[in-house]
């Protein structure tokens, strides 16, 4: 392990691979929530938090479970899982802690269990930290590095195009052109702007 390597992860990560205008994963919330900067930065949040906290249990799962008793196949189905468990955790507690955002965020908390997001950044470790089902030295702290820099790419992602909505929000734009036009719009120039960090090499 070495300060560059967990640099090399935060860059390709972050701005290289960016699990939404890279990856072209968890496309639903960054285009339904993204009208307003505050909802998409809770958002943003919880997807990391789900990201980070499922990038550890299936460390764990595949690396003591799956991997001794020959269960390797069912790696997606038990993160799968995970994931359900992890998102009813944070639907408990927003509900209890802030009903109004609760309300806000409606079925899209519930759908982050079915956020291919976060199941990307759970198959993408372990196919990355784990060689012919054995674990590179030092893949849990490689594994919980990246899921938080994924959930950090993913709420730049998210952050960019709120901001760039609620702007447009004060101009004329064509009726037809209104709402989820408008933003498939703006996340393809988003994404095609992302494509000139894959230029640069460490």
């Amino acid at each position: 392990m070495s300060v560059q390597e967990f640099l090399s992860i935060f860059i390709s990560s972050v701005f290289i691979y960016n699990v939404i205008l890279s990856r072209f994963l968890g496309l639903c919330p960054f285009v339904a929530i993204s009208k307003n900067t505050k909802q998409a930065f809770a958002m943003s949040a919880a997807v990391t938090f789900v990201i980070t906290a499922s990038s550890v249990v299936t460390w764990i799962i595949y690396r003591f479970l799956l991997i001794p008793f020959n269960l390797t196949y069912l790696r997606t189905l038990s993160f799968v899982l995970v994931i359900a468990t992890l998102v009813q955790l944070i639907e408990m507690v927003i509900r209890k802690t802030s009903p109004a955002l609760y309300r806000a965020f409606g079925i899209y908390l519930t759908l982050i269990t079915t956020n291919c997001a976060v199941l990307g950044v759970a198959l993408l470790n372990i196919d990355m930290f784990f060689i012919n089902d054995k674990a590179v030295i030092g893949s849990l702290y490689y594994s919980v590095f990246q899921g938080v820099c994924m959930g950090l790419g993913y709420t730049l992602a998210m952050l960019l195009m709120s901001g760039i909505r609620e702007r447009l929000e004060l101009c004329n734009v064509p009726r037809a052109f209104k709402d989820f036009p408008l933003a498939f719009i703006i996340a393809s120039i988003l994404s095609l702007s992302f494509m000139g960090f894959s230029g640069f090499k460490l």
